[in-house]
């Protein structure tokens, strides 16, 4: 746990060891290396948005005839789509469930609908471009019409009595507090997390931990249910509960532990695999941190924290 903490800590700088209460301390961990932390990870939207399009890493391997033996699948997310890319996706499975029907009845092929729609895009464009020539013609002849009248105007006409009254308004102060109101309002407003990371002397793994604050600027620590809010459905109350963190005070949101030593050693197990045609070795426990960290997405999937390496991970057994 200290070897891959430190490496974390290395590649990742805003993971940083503490040391947490010296009442608290694990005789089995240095006082300085008790648990990781790292502080302001921003939460953008809830999971709640997400649920109906997260495609789940066994998903694929469901629907192109993959066996029985993916129980562990569903431990891993392996794909988040945005809302519009969601829509994008689900206009597209619309299009392909009709046909496209010419005048005749027969169902357009591609290559034909794609030349349809180009001869329309230039039948359009030669009838804008007729439009626009009678356009400018006619502006022309106005503009040489109004010419002499415009040619010896007053430019006391075009004074503003009022300008001296228009620029005190612009300067007051109620109008410099709307300005400042409008440019805060188009800041976005995100929820924050402090995640930190313990020693699980019973299950020996890795243990995280985390504690939200409201994004209305209060500082204010979320309850339980709001925390739960940023936690897939299928593990909130259940795999991730509301328990007292062994360092730091105050409820926290908890993953439990009793899963993670299986994952781990199936996703391990798949890394070992893949890399041994390869001259490479299998990983090392330096990296067991951020593999853990790609596994633990899967559940808080909005909450951006950061495990820079690239890391590709499969529970298939």
């Amino acid at each position: 746990f200290v070897k891959a903490g430190d490496e974390l800590v290395y590649k990742c700088p805003t993971w940083t060891w503490e040391g947490g209460d010296p009442s608290k301390r694990k005789a089995h961990l240095p006082p300085d290396k008790q648990f990781l932390m790292t502080r302001n990870v921003p939460c953008t939207e809830r999971v709640s948005s997400l649920e109906n399009v997260v495609a789940v890493s066994h998903s694929e391997g469901a629907s192109g005839g993959g066996g029985d033996d993916d129980d562990d699948g569903d431990w891993l997310v392996s794909q988040v789509l945005s809302a519009e890319e969601k829509k994008k996706h689900d206009e597209k499975e619309l299009e392909d469930e009709f046909d496209i029907l010419d005048d005749e009845g027969e169902v357009v092929a591609e290559k034909k609908l794609a030349a349809m729609t180009l001869g329309d895009a230039a039948a359009g464009g030669e009838a804008g471009k007729e439009s626009n020539t009678k356009s400018d013609a006619d502006v022309a002849a106005a503009t040489d019409d109004a010419g002499d009248d415009d040619e010896y105007a007053d430019m006391d006409d075009f004074e503003d009595d009022d300008i001296m009254e228009d620029e005190a308004a612009v300067t007051s102060p109620a109008v410099a507090a709307d300005a400042t109101t409008s440019t805060n309002d188009d800041i976005p407003k995100v929820r924050t997390y402090d995640l930190s990371i313990t020693y699980d002397k019973y299950y020996q793994t890795p243990r995280i931990w985390l504690m939200g604050y409201a994004d209305d600027g209060s500082s204010r620590p979320l309850t339980g249910d709001e925390m739960m809010q940023d936690v897939i459905s299928d593990y909130a109350h259940r795999t991730v509960t509301i328990e007292n963190h062994p360092h730091v005070h105050g409820p926290h949101a908890s993953i439990h532990p009793c899963q993670h030593g299986a994952v781990m050693k199936t996703i391990v197990r798949n890394l070992t695999k893949d890399q041994a045609e390869g001259e490479e070795s299998g990983p090392t426990v330096e990296v067991y941190l951020f593999i853990f960290l790609k596994f633990v997405s899967s559940m808080i999937p909005t909450i951006s924290y950061d495990f820079t390496m690239d890391v590709s991970a499969s529970t298939k057994k």
